[in-house]
């Protein structure tokens, strides 16, 4: 089995029921360049929980991930960069980002073992 590491994301969603199941039915089936660049920056499981507009995403990823090249590869990656910018119409900051903020990785505070 891999040695894969865990990250916790949460960003928010437009609080307007209509746009909220519009997003979930783009999430029913990503675009194949979205999931295939997911899988080339390390990404090896990826999940996305809703309640009301709030959304939360465990990512497990393998050890040749980091969030510097996912950022480096996603703006040379035209196909991304469309996703987002429609993403986007969906989503918004939490109240606490800064401006254009998106996903916010989480504090891990506790694990049962």
């Amino acid at each position: 089995m891999k040695d894969l590491k865990r990250y916790c994301l949460a960003l928010d969603l437009v609080d307007d029921p209509k746009l909220i199941a519009e997003y979930k039915k783009y999430h029913e089936k990503i675009w194949p360049e979205i999931t295939k660049s997911i899988r080339d920056s390390g990404i090896e499981n990826m999940d996305i929980y809703c309640i009301e507009n709030r959304l939360f995403m465990i990512m497990e990823v393998n050890n040749t991930f980091s969030f510097d090249k996912k950022a480096i590869m996603d703006a040379k990656n035209p196909k991304v960069q469309e996703w987002e910018t429609l993403m986007w119409t969906y989503q918004q900051e939490l109240p606490t980002s800064k401006p254009n903020e998106k996903w916010r990785l989480m504090e891990h505070i506790f694990q049962l073992e």
